[in-house]
């Protein structure tokens, strides 16, 4: 924990500044035309920022709190990528002129989504409940990392849900790319979450922990 980029402060300060200069480093303006307020460009927007908050939440209380260290710096990255991918979303609506927030999640992707929230508790898919949440940040160490985890894995595999879906809507190049690169990371994300997962628990066992 001496090292500097391990400091929560430093951390904090990085992903404000990759949220800023998300949109230069990245690019948002299509070429197409200019998504509307009602647009799924827009829906999916301001629906994946709500998403990516809570994401970014739970890997920045892994990364100060658990013990394993390939688990802490997958939530580092975790954190650090989706705040610059907020920060490119906001921009986008922004240079949109649409409004920032919506009271309809996930209508931009069709009552298939609508309906799921509604059998999910109102939760966008892998969304950790409240009292998931509440359980997960009384945690620390081995337990967080699992937790943590298996939370993250759940979260991914919804958010690339609704990235396939607006793929799927879409025909705004950048969105499209921005979307396309969220499902290659996080698909990536969740096999090494999966692995170091499967490791700590066999570890455990072993260890009569389990």
């Amino acid at each position: 924990m001496s090292r500097l980029w391990q400091r929560p402060a430093v951390l904090i300060a990085i992903a404000a500044v990759l949220m800023l200069g998300a949109g230069f480093a990245i690019g948002w303006v299509s070429a197409t035309s200019t998504p509307g307020n009602d647009s799924p460009e827009a829906g999916f927007a301001r629906d994946m920022q709500t998403h990516h908050q809570q994401a970014v939440a739970m890997a920045m209380y892994e990364w100060q709190n658990g013990e394993d260290e390939a688990m802490r710096a997958i939530a580092y990255d975790i954190a650090t990528s989706q705040s610059a991918e907020i920060g490119m979303m906001r921009s986008w609506l922004r240079e949109w002129g649409v409004q920032m927030s919506s009271g309809e999640p996930m209508s931009w992707a069709g009552e298939g989504h609508v309906h799921d929230m509604e059998d999910n508790g109102g939760l966008m898919a892998g969304m950790a409940t409240d009292e998931e949440m509440a359980e997960f940040k009384q945690l620390t160490g081995y337990e967080a990392d699992v937790m943590f985890a298996n939370l993250m894995i759940d979260h991914h595999i919804g958010g690339i849900a609704m990235a396939e879906a607006i793929v799927d809507l879409s025909d705004n190049e950048t969105v499209v790319d921005a979307a396309s690169r969220m499902i290659t990371v996080q698909k990536s994300d969740i096999a090494n979450m999966q692995g170091h997962l499967d490791n700590l628990l066999a570890a455990a066992e072993s260890a009569g922990q389990g």
